[in-house]
């Protein structure tokens, strides 16, 4: 059987999210498939590290906007030597995974995999594979955006420009975000809402901000419970924000806390609203109907796909001020929901990496 292998990265779970979704397509056809983590092919060390200092820019107001928009965007010297170290540790580790398993498709849903990968294709005696490129970004910096992909795969017409900026002739699909198989399939709001204690006619808000649990959650959510909602609010893996719900929790029966959980369909279907920072969640909560009211809490990229989260409507913006988001929820639990995007049915994503996979010389009937 064809083999595909998968290079995700540990920043946040929306990597490992997409690669999950090439994986099932992929293996539908017929595939074997294998995901690595990039950041844990650094090394131990070198991996800790480089998560460490994503998370302190992020933390620092300002400082990661400046190394994205300033650096990233443009491709400065910083952010090529950056790339290239991260490489030079990448090469060997993916050049023996690549030797063992002898794949016909590389995938890269992280951009720190990118040029690694396509440096392994220039060695002379490296197995032949097709590369692709897969970023929901919609505006992919410079980094992703490297000589030696065979196509880049993105989410929006506005990426595919993002990429034909560094590479004028490149060859790209626009296809659906791709989901995890339960938003094709999630249960009904009163099946939901039974599940998780929230009264049939109750005012309901998911509150979630990535799997670091971004932003002032554990002030938010007692506030926004106090204002009358029911509360389904979701710490990731951030182990002390979620102690600080759950401490919020325990006098207040409509705040319901969770952390790290795979039962998100269930609560977006459970909810009215989902209040979140900009991301791939937000293409998960347009497929089940859901309005979407976004924290302005995730710099760099962030910013852009806030934007463009606007512009395709259903959507409201507030500042990560408590009071602020329990007003902006307030008002926007009193506007109409969506319709379910199209992205609610697998076949777009399906029919669109198909394609891709033709594209690249790779049997359709394969895959």
């Amino acid at each position: 059987m064809p083999h595909a292998l998968l290079v995700s990265g540990s920043l946040g779970q929306g990597h490992d999210v997409m690669a999950r979704a090439c994986a099932d397509t992929l293996e539908a056809g017929g595939w074997t498939t294998r995901t690595v983590d990039a950041m844990a092919l650094l090394g131990q060390r070198a991996g800790a590290a480089g998560e460490a200092v994503f998370r302190r820019l992020l933390d620092l107001p300002g400082v990661y906007d400046a190394f994205h928009f300033s650096a990233l965007r443009p491709g400065a010297r910083i952010a090529l030597l950056a790339d290239a170290a991260a490489r030079s540790r990448l090469v060997p580790a993916l050049r023996a995974l690549v030797a063992e398993q002898r794949p016909e498709l590389v995938v890269s849903v992280f951009a720190t995999a990118t040029s690694a990968v396509n440096r392994l294709r220039a060695d002379r005696d490296a197995p032949g594979f097709r590369h692709l490129v897969l970023c929901t970004d919609v505006t992919p910096h410079r980094l992703w955006v490297q000589d030696g992909t065979d196509r880049f795969l993105v989410t929006s017409e506005v990426a595919a420009a993002a990429v034909r900026r560094y590479r004028p002739d490149a060859p790209v699909t626009v296809l659906p975000a791709p989901l995890r198989g339960p938003f094709y399939r999630p249960p009904s709001r009163a099946e939901a809402r039974a599940a998780f204690g929230v009264p049939p006619g109750a005012r309901c808000v998911l509150l979630m901000s990535g799997a670091w649990g971004l932003g002032p959650l554990a002030r938010t959510a007692p506030a926004l419970a106090d204002a009358g909602p029911h509360v389904l609010a979701v710490a990731g893996r951030n182990a002390e924000l979620e102690d600080r719900l759950r401490h919020a929790a325990g006098r207040r029966p409509r705040l319901h806390v969770f952390g790290h959980t795979d039962r998100i369909p269930a609560l977006m279907a459970a909810a009215d609203l989902v209040v979140t920072s900009s991301g791939d969640t937000c293409s998960e909560a347009r497929a089940l109907g859901r309005r979407l009211l976004l924290l302005d809490v995730v710099q760099g990229h962030g910013r852009d796909n806030l934007q463009h989260e606007l512009e395709l409507g259903h959507a409201d913006v507030t500042s990560a001020r408590p009071a602020d988001v329990v007003r902006c929820a307030l008002a926007a639990l009193e506007r109409p929901a969506p319709a379910p995007s199209p992205g609610a049915s697998p076949e777009g994503w399906r029919t669109g990496f198909t394609a891709a996979l033709e594209q690249v010389g790779l049997a359709a009937g394969r895959a």
